[in-house]
């Protein structure tokens, strides 16, 4: 039997098990058009998606800097995904994974410098007041890696931790994740504009989507594995590398990046969505930790401080 014979009985099997006649498909293919590179990529659509608020030219930078970044945040989460289903996980693949997602973060890591050294600082604070009351913690996909990566409670407010169990509501725990410290008075309770347009579009999906992931997320699955597998030296490695990449290097090169433009004449200018960014963002402070029994108690107690 010729190779092509054997592809075409293939073929028809395939449609066999969904009921379909081959013959009609392949006639189908007779009139059917060459697949191109842009209507692969959807180039056309992808290159009209900036649109830009001034006449600022640094803005497409901005514009198209924070796109490729969710685009990446997407990759992340479609590898976290296929961990996520997977049965009978082996260390090698979910070391496999980890390092992928670890790499992408490298990516957004060094990729800071397309942000610090490609805009003019002049124009920078110019087109960002017509982006207030936009924030970058409006970020649903990076929002929803956290919940993907770790447990709930490794991503409460450092200050409500011990208030908050297994037993906690997802929707009394969503009011303390440390990300509401961006647009919330804790005093008096009063939510930012930017905070309550952000809850109003996602905050039921986050919650639907952190049930599923509280037994699902990284760590747990890590933690549900056969001893010998967690043990697995290089797993440990690509666990640590990860948790290190994502809540030290790529948070304090996106610090840096807010720092460079916002200490204007030795004051720290206002976030556009009105957060404490300081404190929202330094890890010293949050201490969000996704894999915490992986790092010894003095690794624990310096988080975030020597950076």
């Amino acid at each position: 039997m010729s190779a092509d014979q054997n592809t075409i009985d293939q073929l028809d099997q395939k449609y066999k098990d969904l009921n379909q006649n081959l013959n009609t498909h392949l006639e189908g293919l007779l009139y059917s058009k060459p697949i191109d590179y842009w209507d692969y990529i959807q180039t056309d659509a992808l290159l009209n998606l900036q649109v830009k608020r001034t006449t600022l030219p640094d803005e497409m930078v901005f514009i198209l800097y924070h796109q490729v970044n969710e685009l990446l945040f997407k990759m992340i989460l479609w590898e976290i995904d296929q961990v996520a289903n997977k049965k009978d996980i082996t260390a090698s693949f979910f070391e496999t994974k980890i390092m992928r997602i670890s790499r992408y973060f490298d990516v957004l890591t060094s990729s800071f410098t397309v942000m610090k050294d490609g805009m003019d600082i002049e124009q920078y604070n110019k087109f960002r007041n017509t982006l207030t009351p936009a924030s970058g913690f409006q970020s649903a996909q990076y929002r929803k890696i956290e919940f993907a990566s770790t447990e709930l409670i490794n991503l409460i407010d450092n200050r409500f931790r011990e208030t908050i169990d297994r037993n906690t509501s997802f929707e009394h725990a969503f009011e303390h994740l440390y990300w509401q410290a961006a647009g919330k008075d804790y005093k008096t309770g009063k939510k930012s504009y930017t905070l309550t347009v952000f809850e109003q579009k996602y905050k039921d999906e986050f919650i639907r989507f952190a049930q599923f992931y509280n037994t699902h997320n990284l760590w747990t699955i890590f933690k549900s594995l056969p001893q010998e597998v967690k043990e697995d030296k290089d797993l440990i490695k690509a666990m640590r590398h990860y948790d290190y990449t994502v809540n030290i290097t790529w948070v304090m090169a996106h610090y840096n990046t807010a720092k460079h433009y916002l200490n204007i004449g030795g004051k720290t200018a206002e976030a556009t969505g009105g957060s404490e960014w300081v404190k929202y963002m330094h890890p010293k402070y949050q201490r969000r930790i996704f894999f915490p029994d992986l790092w010894t108690k003095q690794e624990l107690e310096d988080w975030g401080k020597n950076v």
